[in-house]
């Protein structure tokens, strides 16, 4: 037996992936119009990015019942798992982790919830570090999880601060200055923290920035590439990087178009990486 492993929708892992090693992805909730969609239905994600700027009410987002959690770890156990890690988004940027941990109260100290302190493939890549260690154990899979969090570096740089606003994470009056100025927010997400890195002011900045950053980390061991809407722009930013620093980057590159979950709260256009350095 080995333990299984539950993640949620916000972890941008591709399905082949989760086929892979039979991770079991929650998927959380997209609320267009009114309608509540899961994760990866309703919408393609060209689709949703195309259609955000024009839609008569704001998209929002909700979190998974604890009863679906509940329903996938009972899942896992039926198909003989001993124990199961349930590894989810920062908890201080979404509600999905508190929620797992209530379904969890109900299986007997044998699930263990983890706060990644990140999203997307920062979130995803602990899940992997997990899933490509859990048949030598629990303690293996928690000491990969530890390792690649030490490691990881997550990057994005925001085409506007309307949607961040929309979602309550900035005053308004911030939102409008900085529209006006067509100023562009470099954030870093470490700790579960969101941090102001730079702030630019034409697209063309932002892709340099970006570029600079991702040269900067040093040899990776993985490396996924996050766009919202923005795939021209993030194949130019890995095409730079495999140009000017090849020897660094890892063999297999992720190229994520982020789930509709996250690009709800930072809008269309948004460039991003995530990058594990080599121990």
């Amino acid at each position: 037996m080995k333990p299984g492993i539950v993640t949620d929708s916000t972890c941008d892992l591709p399905q082949y992936i989760v086929e892979e090693y039979g991770i079991e992805v929650v998927p959380s909730i997209l609320i267009v119009d009114g309608k509540e969609y899961p994760d990866g239905s309703g919408f393609a994600r060209e689709e949703f990015y195309r259609r955000l700027p024009e839609l008569k009410s704001k998209a929002t987002t909700a979190t998974p019942s604890i009863g679906e959690f509940a329903k996938r770890y009972q899942k896992l156990f039926n198909e003989g798992c001993d124990h199961i890690l349930s590894i989810h988004a920062a908890g201080t940027l979404t509600t999905i982790v508190n929620t797992a941990r209530q379904a969890s109260l109900d299986f007997n100290g044998q699930v263990t919830v983890l706060d990644s302190q990140s999203l997307s493939l920062g979130l995803g890549f602990q899940v992997m570090a997990a899933a490509e260690n859990v048949e030598m154990g629990l303690e293996a899979a928690l000491a990969a999880i530890e390792s690649t969090r030490r490691r990881l570096q997550l990057f994005a740089v925001l085409d506007t601060l309307e949607y961040v606003r929309r979602s309550g994470r900035i005053p308004s009056t911030m939102a409008l200055l900085g529209s006006l100025l067509s100023i562009k927010p470099l954030v870093e997400v470490h700790g579960g923290d969101v941090k102001s890195v730079a702030m630019v002011r034409t697209t063309r900045q932002a892709n340099e920035r970006m570029s600079a950053l991702l040269k900067s980390t040093g040899k990776l061991e993985r490396l996924a590439i996050l766009h919202t809407g923005a795939e021209a722009r993030a194949r130019e930013l890995l095409n730079k990087a495999m140009m000017e620093a090849s020897q660094q980057m890892p063999r297999d590159i992720l190229m994520i178009h982020a789930t509709p979950v996250i690009g709800t709260h930072i809008g269309p256009n948004g460039l991003g990486f995530a990058a594990v350095r080599v121990e």
